[in-house]
């Protein structure tokens, strides 16, 4: 566990919990985002605020985590309850952030959200983590990012804008400072052959994993 101050923040998407996702929250602090607390009782956590409007809190939710305290907002609101919790762990201290439940679900649009402030998020230097247990999600910045998934793993990286000099080594697919048209699909569907490097020269995009699919090995 990093000595980094680091939050998880509980989302609505999909959770199916492994030894990575474990790691990621292990002694992390917990912040819930409406129905999002669910995952608490999966993880054996407990969130120190629980944020939102409740509209996706069922009644026995309510009643479990009555204890825990809440932050209330109204449901007609300019921000989503995820990036209401997201801000509620910056201004406690956050520098790393882990968005448990970021993928899937029932809102499209609530995941996509998810993936646009990761990115944001790392443009205001933050450490960002996106996890379902299935797939993991880092966002990608002009820079180097080193990422550890298993040998064998598939993964992505998903472009938002047009990229340059991409890089990739340690993986099955290398690229050597590549540019990426923006809706390209060529870097789709690469395989990690154990620790591996991605870095960028200009450019927005999310480094998309799969840890557990070795379909492409």
């Amino acid at each position: 566990m990093t000595n980094v101050p680091t939050f998880a923040i509980l989302l609505g998407g999909v959770l199916e919990i492994d030894d990575r996702v474990r790691a990621l929250v292990d002694g992390a602090r917990v912040i819930a985002a409406d129905g999002g607390i669910a995952h608490a009782r999966a993880l054996g956590v407990r969130p120190e605020v629980w944020v939102g409007d409740f509209d996706s809190a069922s009644s026995g939710m309510m009643e479990e985590f009555a204890a825990t305290p809440r932050l209330s907002f109204a449901a007609e609101k300019n921000f989503t309850d995820g990036e209401l919790a997201i801000e509620q762990a910056i201004e406690r201290g956050a520098r790393r952030l882990v968005l448990v439940g970021a993928f899937g679900g029932e809102r499209t649009d609530h995941a996509l959200s998810h993936l646009l402030q990761a990115i944001s998020l790392a443009e205001r230097r933050l450490d960002v983590v996106l996890t379902s247990g299935i797939e993991e999600a880092v966002p990608l910045l002009p820079g180097s990012l080193k990422l550890d998934f298993p040998a064998g793993s598939l993964f992505s990286v998903i472009a938002f804008t047009a990229l340059t000099g991409l890089s990739l080594s340690g993986v099955k697919y290398k690229l050597d400072a590549a540019d990426i048209a923006f809706g390209a699909s060529r870097t789709i569907s690469n395989v990690a052959e154990g620790p591996m490097t991605a870095s960028l020269v200009s450019g927005r995009a999310l480094v998309v994993a799969r840890p557990h699919d070795f379909s492409g090995a």
